[in-house]
């Protein structure tokens, strides 16, 4: 790639998120960690600074780093202006967790989209002392995110608890059934 092949892709790149903030839409694709959650999080505050008006967050992620997840989750909830989001593809994990940060009736989705919820999980290492208080931490965030989860579903933690033991795939339909989405939409005139 040539040099002015790069300055054409960024002053692109420049043109297209002018375009998005105007627009009030972000995007939350790929995996998730603090760089993107730090981009996306002064996104959102940009936006709030700017105007009131509703903003559309639009997800496809396999997950990532939870800590990242609570991030623009708590931003989400933090900011004034509501924010519609609206799941394509796949919303996975800690992409779940951004998901459910909107009010159930921003909650939408396409009709192929698929949803995982899951218990977390990390690598451990050390000495036997800090295992187990990495693993007695992944339990207190277990925790914390059924909770999250059922608040956000109206599922019982008790459900919550037993259908993350193992990873628990939903259809757009099933989501919808199971308190995760508000509406399964095909068009953005849609999301009201």
């Amino acid at each position: 790639m040539t040099e002015q092949d790069k300055k054409d892709e960024s002053k692109q790149s420049e043109h297209l998120s002018k375009i998005l903030f105007e627009a009030r839409k972000v995007f939350v694709t790929g995996p998730i960690n603090m760089e993107m959650a730090t981009e996306i999080c002064a996104r959102l505050h940009a936006m709030s600074h700017v105007s009131d008006d509703p903003i559309t967050m639009i997800i496809c992620s396999p997950g990532g780093h939870v800590e990242a997840g609570d991030m623009i989750h708590d931003t989400i909830k933090f900011i004034k202006p509501a924010v519609k989001v609206v799941g394509t593809g796949y919303v996975a994990s800690a992409g779940a967790l951004i998901y459910v940060a909107a009010d159930k009736e921003n909650r939408f989705t396409t009709p192929n989209t698929r949803f995982l919820l899951h218990q977390p999980s990390g690598g451990v290492g050390g000495d036997a002392s800090n295992i187990e208080i990495q693993a007695n931490q992944i339990v207190v965030m277990r925790e914390r995110l059924n909770r999250i989860f059922a608040e956000a579903t109206g599922q019982t933690f008790e459900k919550i608890d037993a259908d993350v033991d193992r990873d628990f795939w939903l259809t757009a339909t099933e989501a919808k059934e199971y308190g995760l989405v508000h509406k399964i939409i095909e068009n953005q005139d849609e999301i009201k």
